[in-house]
């Protein structure tokens, strides 16, 4: 029988899995959780121990470097997932040392790695020996700047680098630490009630949901798995990040919506922002066409989609590369670009998102995003409205893309966007009166979403 707490063991296998296959920690957590049918404080202290893990896996490294006086890349990948999740018991939860030592070395046997047993023994009885502050100001010895935030607060340098630049866009430098800070807190588990589908101040008043923060359909968790709640499992309730609900009602609520509108998502999946759009559009006599290049994801977006798809206007999904609109046959009112990014605006959602991306990936996202953008553009329609939006702060994502797509189109207007949000949204928002808005963890509890209105005008 296995020594191995059965919430350890499945924590064990999704940081494999992260590792090997590129998964997702918050799609395979979730299912590998019910498979071991962890319930209550078991199912908690595995997700604490996916994702603390995963955000504070750079800190943990140079702490497990100094203890085993050896670089960490020197160390087998399933070694290093056990020491990892060994460390973050250790000196973030403050768990007994015998119990993690026991069992980390049962997760090394167990990967068939037990000639490193006594090497995981060796190194995390070093760690129980001294307290969190002096690990903590072991590791930072001798470090200074970029270095020593990155250390710190567990982001590459690289990352750290690119928020304080984001930031500096604002003339807010000062908030980096509380920025990167945020990065590393769980987010409040969000909802999105579809309007027509249901109704968030009606649900917020029943006990099940609180009230939401920011959007006017949004709604809180009060703890529990989403997925037992009956309207979450009918779809008329959505897990969706209140900023990028945000995101998809600055769009359908910049202006009137005309019965009769065309709408499109350009890269509609996993199919969250398309919900909303579809239950707004369903409101005002639009009609949605959700596009998406993976077919998979186009799946995802057709199960979202699906409490519409037996209207008379029901939402179309249509699979293709996004940069086919650039031919102009098609025209819309409405689009909405939620462009493919490096995604550091959700590093609290997805952890690993910091350690898998690196500043060799951004010249490739940035074409590909100017041609997506350049693709919308061509299909608006005059007096048409554009939405793009990124899940990620870096400037070349953002303010630089924008303008570069101005230059290049100068029929093209900006609108107002803090005004739409400020409108749009159920509290303040406190947003800079520049014409984008940049969203963030640390003043807004949202994903740190980049919004830019524009509007096509003819001569």
């Amino acid at each position: 029988m296995s020594r191995i707490q059965p919430a350890r063991r499945v924590a064990a296998e999704v940081l494999a899995a992260v590792r090997e296959s590129d998964a997702y920690a918050n799609l395979l957590l979730p299912a590998r959780i019910r498979e071991a049918h962890l319930t209550g404080p078991d199912a908690g202290f595995a997700t604490e121990l996916v994702y603390g893990t995963l955000r504070m896996q750079g800190y943990y490294d140079r702490v497990i470097a100094l203890a085993a006086r050896r670089d960490t890349a020197r160390i087998d990948p399933p070694v290093l997932d056990a020491l990892r999740l060994g460390v973050h018991q250790l000196l973030s939860l403050r768990t007994a040392p015998h119990a993690v030592i026991d069992e980390s070395v049962e997760l090394v046997k167990r990967a068939r790695k037990g000639s490193a047993a006594g090497f995981v023994n060796g190194v995390l009885r070093a760690v129980s020996r001294d307290a969190p502050d002096t690990w903590r100001a072991r590791a930072l010895d001798g470090l200074d700047g970029t270095d020593r935030l990155a250390v710190e607060f567990s982001h590459p340098a690289w990352i750290v680098d690119a928020l304080d630049a984001a930031l500096g866009q604002e003339g807010a430098q000062d908030e980096l630490a509380a920025l990167l800070a945020a990065d590393n807190a769980p987010p409040r588990v969000a909802f999105a009630a579809l309007p027509g589908l249901a109704d968030a101040a009606a649900l917020s008043r029943d006990g099940r949901f609180l009230p939401g923060r920011l959007s006017p359909v949004a709604l809180g968790s009060t703890g529990g798995d989403p997925a037992a709640l009956p309207e979450v499992a009918e779809g008329r309730v959505r897990v969706q990040d209140e900023g990028s609900q945000l995101a998809a009602l600055a769009l359908t609520r910049a202006r009137s919506i005309r019965p009769g509108e065309r709408w499109l998502d350009l890269c509609a999946g996993p199919g969250g922002k398309a919900a909303l759009l579809a239950a707004e559009a369903a409101l005002g006599g639009a009609q949605l066409v959700a596009n998406e290049v993976v077919p998979a994801r186009a799946g995802l977006v057709r199960k979202a989609l699906a409490p519409f798809l037996g209207e008379p206007d029901a939402p179309h999904v249509v699979e293709g590369d996004g940069r086919r609109f650039a031919d102009g046959a098609e025209r819309f009112d409405r689009i909405l670009l939620d462009a493919p990014c490096t995604g550091l605006g959700a590093l609290r959602r997805r952890p690993e998102a910091r350690w898998r991306k690196g500043p060799g990936d951004l010249a490739e996202l940035v074409a590909l995003q100017a041609e997506l953008l350049d693709a919308a553009i061509a299909a608006l329609a005059p007096d048409g409205v554009l939405a793009y939006v990124t899940c990620s702060p870096h400037t070349a994502e953002t303010r630089e893309q924008v303008a570069a797509a101005l230059a290049r189109h100068p029929h093209l207007r900006v609108l107002d966007t803090p005004e739409v949000l400020a409108r749009v949204a159920s509290g303040p928002l406190g947003l800079p009166g520049a014409p984008s808005a940049q969203l963030w963890p640390h003043r807004h509890g949202t994903d740190a979403m980049f919004v830019q209105l524009l509007a096509r005008v003819e001569a």
